[in-house]
């Protein structure tokens, strides 16, 4: 007996994904309405009916769901944090505001989104997720092309799902690059491409074989309705293009988008795309708004940190802390308790140098200073150290670890305040505490 149809709003970001989960609820007689974000989504939906919709006309999106009578909602698509000064708004971003300032103020990832759902589950919809809606999306365990992991990929593959676990707690990306046993990448807020093409760059002009995995797994705890993740033809050109392997993902908790296309790179590249069964399972986290145990500090200069550039160094010292076991992380980047960026190996200039442009939710109208680096050793703290946080647009440096030199610590601190940055370190330093 065939199931009832079913009404469904498709709030559409980025890429394919919201189109094909689309055509399969339709496929299967539901009723489909898009909400297509501007500036976000694709143009072309086929036959299924489309509203285009600005980031701040919250009352028109819950109006137009409601006319096309939808009791449930699925968020699907890559977006990026919009700058909220900018974007056009109605009556329902004013109304709304509370809900959004918590969404600003929530953190990471699964913070923002799980407010997300909550919001729009206030209003009397069904968040559900596109595996939900499309089991055909889902990655199945094993090689998806004719190429398959083996031998040194295998113990990466393994290497980087335990990565994405440790960071898990701490909201942060879900790819990871593993080479040889070593974490090559780690995803920041430019998202996973923007890891690949950083790794590209990185090995450009090395005349090597192809070596390492992009291993893609959901954090534990995970909001997977609406943070489900993903890969398509574009994630296998790049992996190809950095000279990898291939990719890995979750089996059963990832999806394929454009996935005869996928497959057809794959193989065309001689890189494997596979689902992958996590040997560890999928354990829950620690709560993200757990309290986390963070070096006591002392303020070493003229300016004092404020209560979230606290909460900013917490989430750094965390992160640092996580990945502290697979010998990489010099340095955090974090803002509004969001990580934009580890350091993995590349040095703490480039680091503050890329993150500079992945701000989040805009910078307000003066462009104020936000967010911080957090550095584990004090030896990489210095006056260019001190000057990159400020050309980044950070508001301070706060140091985990002891090393530097006295003249080294004294020349960061002066141009801090030159600069208008806080500096704190370990209270064993003079200071006072913060």
């Amino acid at each position: 007996m065939r199931a009832p149809a079913r009404r469904i709003g498709i709030l559409a970001g980025g890429g394919s994904l919201p189109r094909e989960v689309a055509e399969c609820a339709a496929k299967r007689g539901h009723a489909v309405h898009i909400l297509a974000i501007e500036g976000e989504a694709e143009r072309d939906f086929g036959s299924v009916p489309v509203t285009s919709v600005g980031w701040g006309e919250i009352h028109r999106m819950i109006r137009v769901l409601r006319a096309a009578r939808a009791t449930e909602l699925v968020i699907v698509g890559r977006v990026l944090r919009p700058d909220l000064l900018r974007i056009r708004k109605d009556l329902g971003f004013v109304l709304a505001l509370p809900a959004i300032l918590s969404i600003v103020a929530s953190g990471g990832d699964d913070s923002v989104l799980r407010v997300v759902v909550r919001f729009f589950e206030s209003k009397g919809f069904r968040v559900v997720g596109p595996c939900d809606v499309a089991p055909e999306l889902v990655i199945e365990a094993g090689p998806m092309g004719r190429a398959a992991p083996e031998g040194a990929d295998v113990s990466d593959i393994a290497r980087g799902f335990d990565v994405v676990r440790a960071l898990g707690a701490h909201d942060m990306g879900q790819s990871v690059v593993v080479t040889n046993g070593a974490v090559e990448a780690v995803e920041g807020a430019e998202g996973t491409d923007g890891m690949l093409e950083r790794v590209a760059a990185a090995r450009r002009g090395a005349r090597e074989p192809r070596r390492g995995v992009l291993v893609k797994r959901t954090k534990p705890g995970q909001e997977l309705r609406v943070d489900m993740p993903a890969i398509g033809p574009e994630t296998v050109a790049r992996v190809a293009a950095a000279g990898l392997k291939g990719v890995a993902v979750e089996a059963g908790r990832a999806l394929a988008a454009r996935r005869a296309e996928l497959i057809e790179r794959a193989d065309a590249a001689s890189v494997f795309a596979a689902g992958w069964e996590d040997a560890s399972g999928n354990g829950a986290a620690a709560p993200v708004t757990q309290v986390l145990s963070v070096p006591r500090l002392g303020r070493l200069g003229a300016v004092a940190p404020r209560a979230r550039d606290r909460a900013d160094i917490g989430k750094g010292a965390a992160t640092l802390t996580a990945l502290s076991p697979f010998k990489v992380g010099r340095a955090a980047v974090v803002t509004r308790r969001h990580v934009l960026g580890v350091e993995t190996g590349e040095g703490l200039a480039a680091l503050l140098s890329r993150v500079s442009r992945l701000r989040q939710w805009g910078d307000g109208p003066a462009h104020r200073r936000v967010g911080v680096a957090v550095i584990a050793d004090a030896r990489d703290v210095d006056g260019a150290a001190v000057a990159a946080a400020a050309a980044a647009g950070l508001r301070g440096v706060a140091v985990i670890g002891d090393g530097a030199s006295g003249d080294r610590m004294r020349e960061a601190i002066e141009l801090a305040d030159r600069t208008g940055l806080f500096i704190v370190a370990p209270c064993g330093r003079r200071g006072e505490a913060v």
